[in-house]
């Protein structure tokens, strides 16, 4: 018997199952074509087109928060109505991961990331010339439903170009993309209304940074899915000799086109994950509690800071420490992965997923501490403004290095069903945080500044030990999962073998 390892996928193999000779496959383990054996430079290439993408679709989804006052004006109705421009954003990105994530994984990214990111800009120039709020919100939603497609298939890019050792780090800049884009909104639209008085500024100048990051998207992104790539290879190689090439063919051309074969591998696949996979489940329970959490900074900060007479513009510079936090989360979890060329090199490349979990492990008290210091200290106008605003900084740091950890367990959990996994979390992490803004406010002024952030305080503390509890038991979790690989437990098994006298080929 032996253990078959591609880049993104194992299984073992009889030693009498001979591989078919017609199945395309890379030739050999340096092939250029490997998306893991472009040169390390032009994959970091492919890193940062994928992180600026994500930065420019969380920025989109905050930047109007600042602006809703003036489009309550314009349009004559509530501020309710008007906090549902971030709201239906955050709601398009539950319906698009079902899409795009599974999408990309049958057609490919490329293909998903061009479509979604020019269809989204496009939106957005419908936001700018709404007449009415009906056209504005309608807008809004469909332009959430594509941006989303970054968020979705990010991790699954870093799973098709990035060996286990770099991905930490190349996880770490995309987690902390998505989580900086949010706090870069805020104020960033802070300035625009106040030296404008015009909402309709705030969408001019998202359009015009979507459109660069599309252009760029279209011209320079690659095809990083290794088997949408075989399947270009397979039918390269029919058209170069269709006589002795005829029955070359790759895995994806055998999965079959029919309708129902390609909704179960597409829409149903994120669904299914959800209700069988434990550990996909709890992860999706404590990333929309951190999601909302963010998303209803948006309502809270300009009402906590409002007691110190705080205009538009200096609530919106508060989110700096929010975007501090996340980028020294992000440089926590880079420092937490330093061991991994130890580690993969011990586990032939396939490290067990729960080393990733240190970082959160970090977070989730941090968490609890950040709720309470924003909450105690913003109570009162007479403690000074910059007490409660440092608050912000472990709080970004916690939201980020929760969400890095997480994504990267999930990467390297389900590796080739990756991008359905963080398409089944971004569904319902983004539900939840559509909803927090419409509350928000209310929950703030009806318990109190205090009051509020420790109930949010109370519920970090309940979801702290998650990471632990995964450390300790998601090994044994994983090795009943039907989609995770779990490479790490077969080669486990073999060095028990080996241990014992027995042999395995790996």
């Amino acid at each position: 018997m032996s253990v078959v390892y591609t880049h993104d996928r194992v299984y073992v193999r009889p030693s009498s199952v001979k591989l078919d000779v017609n199945l395309v496959t890379w030739d050999g383990p340096d092939d250029p074509e490997n998306p893991q054996n472009w040169s390390h430079r032009y994959r970091w290439l492919v890193t940062l087109i994928c992180a600026l993408m994500t930065i420019n679709v969380t920025f989109a989804s905050s930047a109007p928060a600042t602006a809703t006052t003036l489009i309550a004006l314009r349009f004559r109705v509530g501020q309710e109505v008007a906090d549902l421009v971030t709201s239906l954003f955050l709601l398009g990105y539950c319906f698009g991961p079902i899409f795009w994530g599974p999408g990309s994984e049958t057609f490919g990214r490329r293909p998903i990331f061009c479509l979604t990111m020019v269809s989204y800009t496009v939106l957005i120039m419908g936001q700018a010339l709404a007449p009415n709020i009906q056209t504005l919100l309608t807008t809004r939603f469909f332009s959430g439903f594509f941006a989303c497609a970054p968020l979705t298939n990010g991790a699954g890019v870093l799973a098709d170009v990035w060996d286990p050792v770099v991905r930490g780090p190349a996880a770490s800049l995309f987690a902390t993309m998505v989580f900086l884009g949010p706090a870069i909104g805020p104020i960033v639209s802070g300035f625009v209304v106040e030296d404008t008085l015009d909402f309709r500024w705030v969408f001019w100048v998202m359009m015009a940074f979507a459109g660069v990051c599309s252009a760029i998207a279209v011209l320079f992104f690659p095809e990083t899915r290794a088997e949408k790539i075989l399947s270009s290879k397979a039918k390269r190689l029919r058209k170069e000799d269709p006589v002795r090439n005829k029955d070359r063919y790759a895995e994806l051309e055998r999965q079959g086109w029919n309708f129902g074969p390609l909704l179960d591998r597409t829409v149903k696949r994120p669904f299914k994950m959800l209700t069988v996979e434990p550990i996909l489940v709890l992860i999706t329970i404590y990333l929309s509690v951190v999601y909302g959490v963010l998303y209803g900074l948006l309502e809270a900060i300009p009402y906590i800071f409002s007691k110190h007479n705080f205009t538009i513009s200096q609530s919106g510079l508060i989110f700096v420490g929010i975007g501090i936090g996340t980028i020294i989360g992000g440089i926590i979890f880079a420092f937490s992965s330093r061991m991994y060329p130890r580690l993969v090199e011990e586990w032939h490349g396939f490290p067990p997923p729960e080393h990733r979990l240190y970082g959160a492990m970090i977070a989730g008290p941090a968490l609890v501490v950040g709720a309470f210091w924003l909450g105690w200290t913003g109570n009162s106008p007479a403690i000074p403004w910059y007490v409660p605003a440092l608050s912000t900084i472990p709080v970004g740091m916690s939201i980020a290095l929760i969400f890095v950890s997480f994504t990267a367990y999930m990467v390297d959990t389900y590796l080739m069903y990756a991008a359905s996994a963080v398409s089944a979390n971004t569904a319902v992490r983004s539900a939840v945080g559509a909803a927090f803004p419409l509350f928000t406010r209310q929950m703030f002024v009806g318990l109190g500044v205090g009051w509020a952030c420790t109930l949010v305080g109370i519920i970090a503390v309940l979801l702290a030990p998650i990471p632990f509890l995964f450390y300790r038991y998601g090994s044994r979790i994983r090795g009943r999962s039907r989609f995770a690989p779990c490479a790490d437990l077969k080669i486990a098994e073999k060095k028990r073998l080996a241990a014992q006298g027995g042999e395995m080929d790996v």
